[in-house]
């Protein structure tokens, strides 16, 4: 798979690993936040061991490019580590009830730091990318599922739960009559926000208005050319995304909200859901507007990785 290793700019100081349901990639940054040399592979399906072995082949092998020894390691994973170190609601189920820390540890030689990947997308869009230098960071993924993570003050806010920015798994907030039923979501509850803002939900949400078999990218691009279900489509997403970011500016009042995952790729949510969040925002409204920042992540796939990377030298 992908390879592309560089000349270092200056030495090489950060290892990260993003370990992924289909793909495994590494990159080593320098302190500045260039990149050094970055490697994609296969990731073994569903056996953990080789997985183990595949990350310790390519840290193996970057540093063997870079004639460099990793001191340490930062990997980004799905899922979260409980205080006994096991992994858990991890989609790669092969890592869930495993020792992942430890385990890596152990074959890398060296200390390895954990992360689940929208605290790697926070961290690294809070350190040098949309939400650089802000105090308050939350970070969404919107993509197969919908996630986030926060950073505070540079630092990943994690919770004694691990469950800090689980933001997709609560209701959708200011449900109109037809929402009120809601979706069955995988975690067992009705109504997850998850249920309505993540890449099939929003495919699902049209097929059920229209009968029209569309992918979300589909939809958005058709609304684009003036379709007016896709529109119709496209116009309640961007609702429920606006009230449910309303919710977190209310909990949380962060000064950048960074949009990742396909689902960003949408150009007008940065335009429309800013627009529309302020009738849900207490106070917000026209004397006293809503100052919160939307902004697209600035490194876009390599924001799990370049977080990983950065998770040993959070402020």
């Amino acid at each position: 798979m992908a390879s592309t290793p560089n000349i270092p700019m200056h030495p090489p100081a950060a290892l990260g690993v993003d370990l992924g349901g289909t793909k495994i990639e590494a990159i080593v940054l320098d302190a500045h936040g260039h990149t050094c040399w970055r490697v994609r592979i296969a990731t073994p399906a569903g056996d953990y061991d080789a997985t183990l072995d595949a990350v310790a082949a390519l840290v193996a092998r970057a540093e063997a490019d870079l004639g460099w020894r990793a001191p340490r390691v930062g990997v980004g994973t799905p899922g979260t580590a409980t205080h006994a170190g096991l992994i858990k609601n991890a989609n790669s189920t092969c890592l869930n009830g495993r020792p992942l820390q430890a385990d890596l540890a152990a074959r890398l030689g060296c200390p390895v730091r954990l992360a689940n990947d929208a605290n790697c997308l926070a961290l690294s869009e809070a350190t040098d990318g949309a939400g650089a230098g802000a105090p308050v960071v939350f970070a969404v993924i919107l993509g197969t599922g919908v996630g986030a993570g926060i950073v505070v003050d540079g630092r990943v806010l994690g919770g004694p739960n691990g469950l800090a920015g689980e933001w997709g798994h609560n209701p959708l907030p200011w449900a109109t009559p037809a929402e009120h039923k809601g979706h069955r979501c995988y975690c067992g509850q009705h109504g997850c926000i998850e249920t309505w803002l993540s890449g099939p939900a929003l495919a699902a949400d049209h097929l059920a208005q229209t009968g029209d078999v569309l992918t979300a990218q589909q939809v958005a691009e058709r609304a684009t050319l003036g379709d007016a279900a896709c529109e119709a489509t496209i116009e309640r997403y961007e609702s429920r995304l606006a009230r449910s970011l309303a919710h977190v500016i209310n909990l949380l009042d962060p000064d950048v909200i960074v949009l990742g995952g396909g689902l960003s790729q949408i150009d007008r949510l940065f335009d429309r859901v800013p627009r529309l969040w302020g009738a849900h925002v207490f106070s917000g409204g026209l004397h006293d507007p809503v100052r919160t920042v939307l902004a697209r992540s600035v490194h876009g796939d390599s924001s799990g990785v370049r977080g990983a990377a950065w998770l040993w030298r959070e402020r």
